[in-house]
Order: C-alpha cells, then structure tokens, then sequence
C-alpha cells in the first residue's frame, strides 16, 4: 500500500465523517480490483475513521502477497517459500502449493516406473491422475509381455536356421517337424523324402523312439520347453518348439537319447563312491566333488572331523565294537547335516564335511551340539570318553589356489595342535 501523507507542519482540513466513509469504500472497491493501484490519503480521514483505513491497509498488504503467491504458482513455480503470514485466506493455497509439489514428486515417481503412486482428496484430477498410472501400468506389462514374445520369436527363428543347417549333416538326435493341425510328422532327418513314409524304416524308428506318441500330442501352448520322458528303459530329452513349416504350423521336436548321460549321473551313487562300512561317501567320491568345486570356483566351508579313541577300542573290546562306535559316530553327524550336505570318510577315524557358502560359525554351533549327544549316547555302551578334533577352513571359491590336500591339512592344523597340548598336559599331570 502506498499512503499519501502531509508533512506535519502543514495543517489540512480533514473530511466529514460521510466523505471519510465514501473514501474507504472506494479504497476497498480499489483493493478488490488492483491492490497495487489502491491509494488512500489516510491524514485526510476524519479521526473516527482513521483506525479502518490502518486495517485497511494491511488488507492491501495482505492482498499484494496474495496476489504475488498464487501468481507465482499460477506460473509453476514451486520452488518459493510458503507464506509466513499466519491469515487463514492463505491456507488454500498453502494447501495447494502443498498438494502440487508432492504431485510433482509423484509425477517424477512414475517416470521413473513407480506405477503404485495415487492421489487422494482433490478430486477429478485424483481420479484422472490414478487411471492414467493405472493405464501406465498396463501398457508396460503389454510393452514387457510383447518384448518377451518378440524376443522368443527371434530365439525361435535363429534355432529354426540352426535347424536347416543341420539337416544338411547326419546327425544322432531325431529331428521330427508336426504339423500343427493334422499331428501328422511332416519331417524327419532319419527319413531321406519329407511327408513320405519308409514304410519299414518308420516302423523300425517307432521302435527305436517309442516316446513319439507324446511327441504327437504336444500342442505347442509353450513358446520353448526342454523336457525329459523314460520308456523302455531307455531316457530321451526332447526340446519342443512352434515354428512356420512351409507356410504351415507346425512343431519341431529335437530328441536326443540320454540314457548312458543318466546312468553316468546315477553312477556317482553307486558303491563305487561309499564308504562300504558306513554309508557314507568315501575319499574316491569327494575326489571328484571337489575337483568339480574348485573348477566352479564357488564359495564353501570345509571340516575336518579326527575321531579320537578308535585304536583303543579295537584293542581293548575287538574291531566289531570299534566299527560300532564309528557307526554311532556318523549317524551323529548325519543327523545335524542335510542330505545335501557333503559328508565322506577319508580314511579309518578321519572324516570331511563340505557345506556351501561360508558357514564356519554354523559348524562350530553343530560341532558342540554333536561332542555333547555323541558322548552321552556313547558312555551307556563305553566306559571310555568318547570325543573327537575338528578344523574349519573357509574358502573364498574366486581366489582359492589350494588343492583338496593342502586345504584338508591346513584344517587339521588346529587338530594337531590340539592333540599335543593335551599330551603335554598329560605329561605333566604324569610328573606330579
């Protein structure tokens, strides 16, 4: 507000009290239409008006702020500070200033692919704001779901040329091509005519494929499906997928006999790789393991088991006692440990266990559970004090140079370090 004002050593005439009152309703009339224009000579009032026109000019002052703010937001600046002015004609535009910096916010949330974002309480723009990130959602799920298509699709075409470059060459799978609609084989690199039968060749291959019927009835519902089926004794892996044969649709079956593949794999647990007295893998077995593990290069926790009192047993109660109390041993163990958990018998009294990832703490934790049940169940069958060494070694798979030797005798380096300050103990207990 800009108040004309008279020195005070110039006296002026003031206004009645019914020109004051036309002044101050013109003033107010002037404030609604342009607070900065609005001008009022308030030494020119009568005095009994005088305090109206104070009050009116700080509503001049409080309609220029409120002008310039919701100006400014008009504007999309939301970068200026709230108001200081505690008047409730602010709190709307606080409120609204509020509401669209955090849609601002929200906005960049959802630019980013935060489609969760919803706005409340501001009505028609909070329905149109959460059906346009609702419609966002959707449409990236449809983008998503056509990329994958698009993607299967070249997977498909580029095994596809794969395949008839193939059929150039004589290969050992069965390649068979299924007409979609008729489940008829419109293709096979076993015969040399396509769409023709061998007559007794195709009998003879019925014979060697017997899982052709489930061939015949895949539908192609699945883009790409790798999976196995047994029959006859024998294992084959088929790898089935739709493609365009001729113009037609169709199904292409690649199927590879892995019979010897699963023997081979059944064959690690065989006899060969137990421990014949306990059951559990012997040192041929975890030869192999860890020659795997360390060529893989993962993370694991290696233990090395040292039973004690084997020797003293077999001598003072025969050998049968001591394999029982070896027996009893490895059931303990078994019983704290997963299946999946890698426990071999190295030789005689020493044992390795090998569990995934660095889990040395874990060990220790089932080493004491297993000392405590073990002598327990052990002292109602022996009168001797059953118990055992172990050593842990945690391997970081990335910069491991050890082999399985040299790792199984850093973690018996605790166990004879054990073992001689007990015998030095008892040495000394001897001397007294």
């Amino acid at each position: 507000m800009d108040l004309e004002q008279r020195d005070a050593g110039q006296p002026r005439e003031l206004l009645p009290v019914d020109e004051s009152c036309r002044q101050l309703t013109q003033y107010l009339r002037d404030i609604l239409q342009d607070p900065q224009q609005a001008r009022l000579d308030i030494e020119q009032l009568d005095q009994a008006c005088r305090e109206l026109g104070e009050a009116m000019g700080e509503l001049q002052a409080l309609a220029q702020d409120l002008t310039y703010y919701s100006t400014q937001l008009s504007k999309g600046n939301l970068t200026l500070d709230f108001p200081k002015s505690g008047s409730s004609l602010y709190s709307g535009l606080k409120n609204l200033h509020a509401n669209l910096k955090h849609i601002t916010w929200q906005a960049g949330q959802v630019s980013k692919g935060d489609y969760s974002q919803r706005v409340s309480f501001l009505g028609e723009f909070s329905d149109a704001f959460n059906t346009m990130t609702e419609q966002l959602k959707v449409r990236e799920a449809q983008l998503k779901a056509e990329a994958q298509r698009a993607e299967r699709r070249a997977g498909i075409i580029d095994g596809y040329t794969g395949m008839l470059a193939d059929l150039l060459s004589q290969r050992e799978e069965w390649m068979l091509v299924v007409d979609t609609s008729t489940r008829k084989i419109v293709h096979c690199n076993k015969c040399p005519v396509d769409g023709v039968s061998c007559g007794a060749f195709c009998e003879s291959c019925s014979q060697r494929l017997p899982i052709r019927p489930k061939l015949l009835e895949w539908n192609g519902s699945e883009h790409y499906k790798v999976w196995e089926e047994e029959s006859g004794g024998a294992c084959y892996r088929a790898t089935s997928f739709p493609v365009e044969w001729k113009g037609q649709h169709a199904c292409v079956h690649i199927v590879a006999d892995i019979t010897n593949e699963k023997m081979n794999a059944r064959h690690l647990n065989n006899q060969e790789y137990h421990d014949v007295d306990t059951g559990v893998r012997n040192r041929l077995f975890l030869d192999e393991f860890m020659g795997r593990v360390l060529q893989e290069k993962v993370d694991f926790t290696l233990c090395y088991l040292d039973l004690e009192g084997v020797e003293e047993i077999n001598a003072t109660r025969g050998r049968k006692a001591g394999d029982t109390y070896i027996q009893n041993f490895v059931d303990a163990v078994r019983k704290h440990f997963r299946n999946s958990d890698t426990f071999a018998r190295v030789k005689d009294d020493k044992f390795c266990l090998v569990l995934s990832g660095s889990v040395k703490h874990l060990i220790e934790r089932k080493m004491s559970e297993i000392a405590a049940a073990f002598q327990r169940d052990e002292e109602k069958i022996f009168k001797h004090r059953c118990s055992f060494n172990f050593g842990i070694v945690e391997v970081n798979g990335e910069t491991n140079t050890m082999t399985l030797d040299e790792l199984l005798d850093r973690a018996e380096v605790p166990i004879r370090i054990s073992k001689r300050q007990r015998r030095k103990m008892e040495m000394d207990f001897d001397f007294f």
